[in-house]
């Protein structure tokens, strides 16, 4: 097996930078797990397990479960478990969202979710990124870009939103749709990568619900 010599990019600094590693990972600037990070991922495993195990027979414990994960909920919102974080104090999230099964929300970085957001089945929110440079992949550096999803926004099942990625208020992501670049307010955005294909106009003509 071949040894590689460990990189560190912040060695010849001066002054040097003394941040922790989570300080580093909360600015979106190279970091490496350590125990600090480890503890608030263990902190997260046990939130999500509590959550998951009370979701059907005690509601009010589930929900008291994630108001203790996440940085922030706001009111009416309910998650269907399986619900997957890395730390879940990094993601806030608005009144009256709703996620149906299976949402991963990685959160080295913020993850904003605006009010009356819809999230469908199996979707991710990533904000990880990792080195294009080899040497500093291999030795386990990596950081993190912010997600924003605004408000009224609906996300079909198995998308996903990458780093760094801003959704604008009242889009919808198409199912299976991979979202690489801001998506405008009122968008409709589909494919991979996702592209635009339409703009709802504010006030534009409601379908007669008789004829759909």
């Amino acid at each position: 097996m071949t040894a590689h010599p460990d990189v560190d990019p912040y060695a010849e600094l001066d002054p040097p930078d003394e941040r922790t590693m989570r300080e580093r990972m909360l600015a979106g600037d190279l970091y490496r797990g350590d125990a600090e990070i480890l503890q608030g991922i263990d902190r997260a495993q046990e939130l999500m397990e509590t959550h998951e195990k009370l979701a059907r027979t005690d509601p009010e414990g589930a929900t008291a479960a994630l108001r203790e994960l996440l940085g922030h909920m706001g009111e009416g919102v309910w998650i269907r478990p399986p619900f997957k974080v890395d730390y879940g104090s990094n993601i806030f999230i608005g009144d009256r969202s709703w996620a149906n099964y299976g949402l991963i929300a990685l959160d080295p970085a913020r993850i904003t979710i605006g009010s009356d957001v819809l999230i469908g089945p199996n979707v991710q929110l990533l904000t990880p990124t990792h080195p294009i440079d080899a040497d500093l992949r291999r030795a386990k550096w990596e950081a993190a870009e912010p997600i924003t999803i605004g408000d009224n926004v609906w996300i079909g099942g198995g998308a996903i939103v990458c780093p760094g990625v801003t959704v604008g208020d009242n889009a919808v992501i198409g199912a299976g749709a991979v979202v690489v670049k801001d998506i405008p307010a009122n968008a409709v955005a589909v494919g991979n990568p996702a592209r635009v294909v339409r703009v709802v106009e504010p006030g534009e003509a409601r379908p007669d619900p008789a004829r759909v």
